[in-house]
């Protein structure tokens, strides 16, 4: 590229004014399991924004229903038969599970098709941490006691639950890369509320798991996690070509901590509802901690906000290009 490339976290969603009337006449599990309406809300902001890349429109949770949960909105994730015992992980589906996701797949190929080689499309999934502890709490949580209780407490148990799911990780990955995923991203977004040591012992093993996978795939891959500042090194041993990271540690004190490795990041999301100038001084330092170094994916430290204004998001992007014009 001829200057630095952009996309952001959740580009597609609540943010839109098109994808909130989307939403009035369909559930999230409507528009993650019909083809059409997934393309159309991947294509959204591909059409208001100078963006770099499209992110595949979906739900991290989507796999744990092939896995034979019970997956609701209410409004936030719920999950009815949460999964705590020997016999309920006893009991979960693993090897050959994703391919029940197929709506997905058709997605990525209808996707590609409409994007016409206009952006690349990026596939994810939830990391394996992540979907676990949906799966263990029952939905969003505060502190984690019961997956740390597991973790602690039956650490046999622990590892039993995140091999089912490391493995349904990698192959639905796969299956998107299959389709026409033309690089991955896999997203830990609880892993902030682990110890290092907790990362290093309970979870580091599985997502490198999946990672090591993704390298015989033949398409870049991405870990991306939050909170991750205390443990960077250890995630970044995981895996992953590029290493997302959030704004809670500067870009350059990321960068010397993790070498050569690319980068991906790290623009707090609030500060998309700034005023101009404040929000292109805060493109510049990001771009300044770079210091014009390759291997930079400019994104935010996590997922566009709600209510977040359009204009500020396509400034950004346009910042970017033009503050790193080559």
């Amino acid at each position: 590229m001829d200057a630095t490339p952009v996309w952001f976290m959740r580009q597609a969603g609540r943010y839109m004014e098109e994808y909130r009337a989307l939403r009035q006449r369909h559930s999230i599990l409507q528009l993650a399991k019909t083809p059409a309406l997934a393309c159309e809300v991947t294509l959204q902001p591909i059409r208001r924004l100078p963006v770099d890349a499209a992110i595949l429109f979906a739900d991290i949770l989507l796999p744990v229903e092939v896995m034979g949960l019970k997956l609701r909105f209410a409004p936030g994730p719920t999950i009815d038969n949460p999964v705590r015992t020997d016999a309920a992980v006893a009991r979960l589906p693993d090897a050959g599970a994703a391919r029940n996701l197929g709506f997905v797949y058709d997605a990525v190929r209808l996707i590609r098709k409409e994007l016409a080689g206009k952006v690349p499309l990026i596939g994810f999934a939830g990391a394996p941490f992540t979907v676990a502890s949906y799966m263990v709490e029952g939905g969003p949580s505060r502190d984690y006691k019961l997956v740390k209780a597991m973790m602690t407490d039956r650490p046999d148990l622990w590892d039993r639950l995140m091999k089912k799911v490391r493995r349904v990780t990698a192959e639905y990955l796969k299956a998107q890369v299959d389709a026409g995923a033309q690089a991955v991203q896999l997203f830990d977004s609880w892993v902030g509320a682990l110890s290092p040591e907790e990362y290093r012992r309970g979870v580091r093993p599985h997502s490198k798991w999946v990672l090591d996978q993704a390298k015989k795939w033949g398409v870049p891959s991405i870990s991306f996690g939050t909170g991750t500042s205390g443990f960077l090194e250890d995630f970044a041993a995981a895996g992953g070509d590029a290493v997302g990271v959030d704004w809670r540690v500067d870009l350059d004190a990321a960068r010397r901590r993790l070498g050569k490795r690319p980068v991906q990041g790290n623009l707090d999301p609030v500060l998309l509802f700034s005023n101009r100038k404040a929000l292109k001084a805060a493109v510049k330092d990001v771009l300044r901690r770079n210091g014009g170094r390759r291997g930079h994916i400019f994104n935010l430290g996590h997922g566009i906000l709600p209510g977040t204004p359009v204009e500020n998001v396509a400034l950004v992007a346009q910042c970017v290009h033009e503050m790193t014009a080559r």
